[in-house]
């Protein structure tokens, strides 16, 4: 495979030979699980794996249905342990084709079938509600974070470092137990009082005042 940035306009035919055999000249190959072009755009490599994971679902949904079959958390459980880790494989190299728009829309499209599978839910509901109605973290912010993530262990290595991971939303903190009325000193008494019911007329909201 041939990869080069001229745009100079010469012959791209390559004759290499190997045992006195002529090796065979391609565009796309596939190397440690990832399908390369010699463009780089990954572009074959993503329909591969979309593709792939959705051949899973469909199978998926046959022992899915609205009240019977394969129950919300198991779904959740087959989603992060078998489909997840095939959308994310090598993702730290193809990160950059995420950048453009049909390569987006080919794994949003995967997330909303698995969600839709998982909440049991309407073809109807946008992406944004059944995220929510699952729990799952949307892909493309999923595959950012794996990046993120690769990036800052490499870089460090073996020390130690502080990383955010999703936190299920029954341990969430209150926010009432968030906030707190820190009180100063240089308090001051007001000599002017206002009272309103909250009634509302044409000219505004009156209150009375009392001095």
């Amino acid at each position: 495979m041939l990869i080069s940035t001229r745009k100079r306009k010469e012959s791209r035919v390559l004759k290499v030979y190997l045992n006195h055999n002529k090796l065979e000249q391609v565009t796309i190959l596939k190397y440690l699980g990832i399908i390369m072009d010699h463009k780089f755009t990954f572009k074959d490599h993503i329909a591969y794996d979309t593709d792939r994971c959705a051949k899973l679902i469909h199978g998926l949904y046959r022992a899915a249905k609205v009240t019977w079959g394969i129950k919300h958390e198991v779904m959740k459980t087959i989603y992060k342990s078998a489909i997840l880790p095939l959308l994310l494989y090598g993702a730290p190299v193809w990160i950059e084709a995420m950048k453009h728009e049909y390569n987006r829309r080919k794994y949003i499209r995967i997330h909303r079938m698995i969600n839709i599978i998982t909440a049991k839910a309407f073809r109807t509901k946008s992406n944004e509600v059944v995220c929510i109605l699952t729990g799952l973290t949307p892909i493309i912010f999923k595959t950012e974070e794996v990046v993120r993530l690769y990036n800052a262990r490499k870089i460090r290595g073996s020390q130690p470092q502080e990383i955010d991971y999703a936190v299920d939303y029954k341990n969430w903190p209150h926010p009432a137990d968030g906030a707190f009325i820190i009180e100063g000193e240089d308090t001051k008494e007001l000599t002017v009082l206002a009272y309103t019911d909250g009634s509302k007329s044409r000219l505004g909201v009156g209150s009375g005042t009392v001095i």
